[in-house]
């Protein structure tokens, strides 16, 4: 039997790698994705579908969250900024620009998003206020200050 001619695992196969019924050389079934965890199998699949629609928003969207969770705040400050480039009146863009700005340092900068996202409609202070992504700017006299505190 050839290669070509050898049983194929199925896409739906769990098990299903590059090794034979998707076993690897001791006989453990492998994941279907390779040796990725989901997170990074996930980054990998979207970046990639960046990569081919550059403009697709939403695709955008789920990838800086995704390098946001793995804790990869440049890379996630610069999906956001290019977010807000392509939807400049989004509050919730801006949003979520100044979440990446806080985590990655940039308080001043968070703050200036904040208050744009403000400015543009954004209204769930209860949300800002215990956003864990913001506890950076906690005590920030501008942060409390957006809060009306």
């Amino acid at each position: 039997m050839t290669g070509r001619d050898a049983p194929q695992s199925t896409p739906d196969d769990p098990n299903a790698g590059p090794h034979s019924a998707g076993r690897g050389r001791r006989g453990r079934a492998l994941p279907w994705f390779g040796t990725l965890g989901q997170l990074d199998f996930d980054i990998d699949f979207f970046q990639n579908l960046v990569s081919r629609a550059p403009g697709s928003i939403e695709a955008i969207r789920v990838l800086a969250e995704l390098v946001s969770r793995k804790g990869l705040h440049a890379q996630a400050v610069n999906l956001d900024r290019r977010l807000v480039a392509l939807q400049p009146d989004d509050a919730v863009a801006r949003y979520n620009l100044a979440c990446s700005l806080a985590r990655a340092g940039n308080a001043d900068e968070a703050i200036d998003a904040l208050s744009r996202a403000i400015l543009l409609g954004y209204d769930d202070l209860d949300h800002m206020e215990s956003d864990p992504d913001l506890e950076s700017l906690r005590n920030h006299p501008d942060f409390l200050a957006l809060l009306g505190e």
